[in-house]
């Protein structure tokens, strides 16, 4: 999950706009310009939600929103004599969105570098080999959602598994959308449990209010947050075999060597943050740089591959191999490049600079104060988790720790628990959902997400009373 983390170190682009708004000493939360930037925010996510039934990209609505409301508030700022005060925010939202952007850009790279090696071909085969029946490959992967996130990133490890999913499921919809969502519940609720699962336990951590192993004691709330959707969830899954046949999947030259050029950039990436407390996103550019590099390598190297496997055909009188030798094709990164989701990237950018504007003008701080001193902080925590399913959870967890609640131990765990695991209650709630969308485009949806709420809900609420019940004395 540390991906989403440095996928989202971007989003931390909400860090400057609440102190931004407030330095102003303008209240723009019930003015025209505030109001009109609610109602049109609210438009576009309505629009969002409706993809399915309008067959409208999702990036569409959000760009034009994000413009819009910028647009807005550039007019307003101008007025006051603050325009650089805006445009200041603005310029740190974009620079925040470009870690993002690149950081998710090569995650992808490396995905349809993958794909294209039939690296998920040959996983798919094995699969089918195993006679594992859908039933049993719905847990297979989510189990593996849960494990892996805390350490890859829950990001990167649902697209992983989507791309699986994709593969040995074809053209059954009903078990893809149902995969998709176990997929999406189980990476975040692994995320949870660990400093590097999120962005928000990293924030939590940094910040010095949880120590590095206090969060182990999330994991047994974050299992059951995954477990509970799951279990209900899988008696709808059919027991039948996927209607693929199995067969000998020979992976292209260097797929394997690939794979362990994707780990080494996610060890570059961490260490980028942890040594020298760059943006993870260096380390994930130079990792690109392993994949171009590798690329030139397999280009070079073409043709002396390709003449001892020839030799080899030859030799065994293998006609099929020499047939598919022939279909050889060199290896070109950039092609991989210009395949990655660009509607979810440009989704990002225009859900980014929303927020971000609706922050600068001051209503993530509204609801933060709210929360935190009229109401109970169990209440409030539990909230935060709502909340973040329908924007996000980085700038209401940066509008939580900006407001310096006095929390116990077992509520700031709380809070990291629930902004972790609510972004699960809808498929916009959090980075694997929107990639899901794009990745399994028509066969996993809003809708066909937000069917399932009320179990993902019951999840949810089953780990808050876990936590509450195990670690009642850290409150």
């Amino acid at each position: 999950m540390f991906v989403k983390q440095l996928v989202f170190s971007l989003t931390g682009l909400v860090a400057a706009s609440p102190v931004m708004a407030v330095e102003t000493g303008m209240d723009l939360t019930q003015s025209t310009v505030g109001y009109t930037a609610l109602v049109i925010f609210g438009l576009a996510y309505c629009l969002v939600m409706g993809e399915e039934y309008l067959q409208l990209r999702k990036s569409k609505p959000v760009l034009l929103a994000a413009g819009i409301i910028w647009l807005m508030i550039g007019f307003v700022f101008q007025q006051q004599g603050q325009i650089d005060l805006a445009k200041h925010a603005l310029e740190h939202n974009l620079l925040e969105y470009a870690e993002l952007l690149l950081f998710l850009l090569v995650a992808m790279t490396y995905i349809n570098a993958m794909e294209e090696r039939r690296l998920f071909d040959a996983l798919q085969s094995w699969m089918v080999s195993k006679g594992f029946n859908f039933r049993t490959l719905f847990w297979l992967t989510g189990i593996l959602s849960f494990f892996i996130s805390p350490i890859a990133d829950n990001l990167t490890t649902a697209l992983l598994m989507c791309a699986v999913v994709m593969k040995v499921g074809g053209d059954n919809t009903r078990f893809i959308n149902l995969a998709c969502i176990n997929i999406v519940v189980a990476a975040n609720a692994g995320g949870a449990f660990s400093p590097f699962g999120d962005i928000t336990t990293l924030m939590v951590w940094q910040a010095g209010l949880v120590s590095f192993l206090q969060f182990t004691d999330l994991f047994i709330p974050s299992l059951v947050n995954y477990l509970v959707p799951a279990v209900i969830m899988s008696l709808f899954v059919p027991k039948t075999q996927p209607n693929t046949v199995g067969e000998y999947i020979e992976l292209k030259r260097g797929a394997r060597r690939i794979v362990g050029l994707f780990i080494l950039t996610i060890m570059t990436a961490v260490a980028f943050h942890a040594w020298v407390h760059f943006p993870p996103v260096v380390g994930m550019m130079m990792g690109l740089a392993y994949l171009q590099f590798f690329s030139f390598f397999l280009v070079k190297t073409l043709p002396q591959s390709l003449e001892k496997k020839r030799a080899i055909a030859r030799a065994n009188k293998d006609e099929a191999a020499l047939d598919r030798l022939g279909s050889v094709v060199p290896f070109d990164v950039f092609k991989r490049i210009s395949h990655a989701e660009w509607d979810t990237l440009l989704f990002f950018y225009g859900v980014v600079m929303c927020v971000g504007g609706l922050s600068l003008l001051g209503y993530l701080g509204v609801v933060s104060e709210v929360m935190y001193t009229q109401w109970n902080p169990v209440w409030a925590n539990i909230m935060v988790g709502v909340l973040s399913a329908i924007v996000d959870n980085i700038p209401v967890m940066f509008a939580v720790l900006t407001m310096e609640p006095e929390l116990s131990l077992g509520n700031w765990l709380l809070v990291t628990l629930t902004a972790g695991v609510g972004g699960s209650l809808l498929s916009i709630g959090s980075a694997a959902g929107v990639a899901l969308m794009g990745a399994a485009h028509g066969k996993y949806t809003f809708f066909g997400h937000l069917k399932w709420m009320p179990v993902i809900a019951l999840g949810y609420v089953a780990s808050i009373v876990c936590h509450l019940y195990l670690n009642g004395s850290l409150f």
